[in-house]
């Protein structure tokens, strides 16, 4: 419950947010709150970038330029901003394309200790 109660936390106060994901590197979320948006399936969205998250962290291990911390992807309808917690898993909360950015970066990096916290 702590997880979902402070995931919708982040939808709520971003300002234009519409949900988001602790999930695992594996494409497993942990928990999630997604608002109900049309035409998009923001669980399966969360899925296909994990692969991706997977490659970039691979890829910047490999160059040995530091742990990745955050990854920024924006379509010309949403914008995601993803924050690593640890090794395994990660949060992501996605806006509408107006999104208030800057907040939604804020709440993640506020937010990021005490998930990895509770994730042990």
């Amino acid at each position: 419950m702590f997880f979902n109660s402070v995931l919708q936390e982040m939808v709520e106060s971003s300002g234009g947010g519409i949900g988001a994901v602790l999930m695992g590197y594996d494409g497993i979320a942990i928990d999630q709150f997604f608002r109900p948006v049309e035409g998009v399936d923001l669980g399966q969205m969360a899925v296909e970038y994990s692969n991706v998250l997977k490659e970039i962290r691979q890829a910047a291990e490999i160059l040995n330029t530091g742990a990745m911390e955050e990854v920024f992807i924006k379509t010309d309808k949403y914008q995601m901003i993803i924050r690593a917690l640890n090794h395994d898993y990660f949060v992501a909360l996605t806006l509408g394309r107006e999104g208030n950015f800057g907040k939604g970066r804020y709440l993640l990096m506020r937010d990021a200790p005490a998930l990895r916290e509770a994730l042990g």
